[in-house]
């Protein structure tokens, strides 16, 4: 019965109890009788026939109800002996479960619950063991996300600190300092309002302010801010894009996602490399490709460089908090689309493709 499923467990413990009281009641009731029944008649002796009848009478309707009330008796103990058995080999294994809550709930996930018999028991028991691997999951994605955050500041704060010892000492001007320190300050404010934005987004709470714009403005406005900043890494870019791409959606956070995106591209492509931004239509939506011709991603890194402070380059130092993508993404599905990344491999540039839908859905737009 080991792999019998919790109800046909249930019948079949009915089913026992139920047989155990009758073949108890019977079984009292056969032997009781009679016995009864003698003492009752002093088997047969005394009086005239007539009187003998109805003392027989007597003496049976007497002797069945005084059987019957011990073989109720005797049913009912047996039912119980069986029916207390029976349960507790049942519970013997929800009790197994509930341990393995109760482990869970004090934050050991390394302990998995044991599949008991019960088909119904061991899907209860594989879910806890799902959510104890989701939840260590988390927590290690939590206290990852800790150092990575305490990672990024140490950075700044070291350089303030620096800083301020050495106009103590001399060694920088009050304009030197204040430079410095209002630069790094600024990458601390970046920071906070990036893992607010991120914090936002994995909750479901990224808000949109959706209007109808020209898609290929938004293209032009973001690359007219950081052509000099291409202009200063030597690095081309170029736009190919419609005269007119009307579409629905958040324009600052658009013009947002396209910056990061953007910015990304240049900061991995090289001197002398080209960056090409490609928008167009269809049917099934509207897509924006931004090529390079940088370092390129191992497959690997194809999903993990939207993840929170991940580098595909573990020694790049190229001064951003490390989220950008990861912010990008998230405001990409906010309106319905995707952001997604493609690469030939390592040092053979890669592609990273807005898509989003041609109308936005009824939800966004409630």
């Amino acid at each position: 019965m080991n792999s019998a499923s919790m109800r046909t467990r249930l019948l079949a413990s009915f089913a026992a109890v139920a047989v155990t009281g009758a073949i108890a009641f019977m079984t009292s009731m056969r032997f009781m009788v009679p016995r009864l029944f003698d003492q009752q008649t002093g088997n047969g002796k005394g009086g005239p026939p007539g009187q003998q009848m109805v003392n027989q009478h007597d003496a049976v309707v007497s002797a069945v109800n005084t059987a019957m009330m011990i073989a109720l008796a005797a049913s009912l103990a047996c039912s119980a002996m069986i029916a207390f058995a029976l349960s507790s080999r049942s519970l013997r294994s929800l009790d197994g479960v509930r341990a393995g809550t109760r482990r869970l709930a004090a934050g050991r996930y390394d302990v998995p619950v044991e599949r008991p018999g019960v088909p119904e028991l061991a899907a209860l028991a594989d879910d806890i063991n799902h959510l104890a691997a989701t939840l260590a999951a988390s927590e290690q994605h939590r206290a990852a996300l800790i150092g990575d955050v305490a990672h990024e500041m140490r950075t700044p704060l070291t350089t303030i600190s620096g800083y301020l010892e050495g106009f103590d000492d001399g060694l920088f001007t009050a304009p030197e300092m204040a430079l410095t320190v209002r630069t790094e300050v600024t990458r601390l404010h970046h920071l906070a309002q990036d893992l607010a934005s991120v914090s936002r987004s994995e909750e479901g709470q990224t808000a949109l302010d959706l209007t109808r714009v020209d898609l290929c403005d938004l293209l032009h406005t973001v690359s007219t801010r950081v052509g000099p900043q291409f202009a200063a890494a030597g690095v081309e870019l170029a736009l190919v894009a419609p005269d007119r791409l009307l579409v629905v959606l958040d324009s600052e956070r658009m013009i947002q996602v396209l910056s990061n995106v953007i910015g990304n591209a240049l900061a991995y492509t090289p001197a002398g490399g080209r960056v090409t931004v490609v928008a167009s239509a269809d049917t099934n939506g509207i897509r924006i490709s931004v090529t390079d011709t940088g370092r390129g991603l191992r497959p690997d890194d194809l999903e993990r460089v939207f993840e929170r402070f991940y580098r595909a380059d573990p020694h790049d130092h190229s001064g951003g908090t490390g989220i950008g993508l990861t912010i990008s993404r998230a405001v990409v599905r906010a309106h319905g689309g995707d952001l997604v990344a493609r690469s030939p491999g390592p040092g053979r540039g890669s592609t990273f493709e807005v898509t989003l839908p041609a109308q936005p859905s009824a939800e966004l737009t409630r």
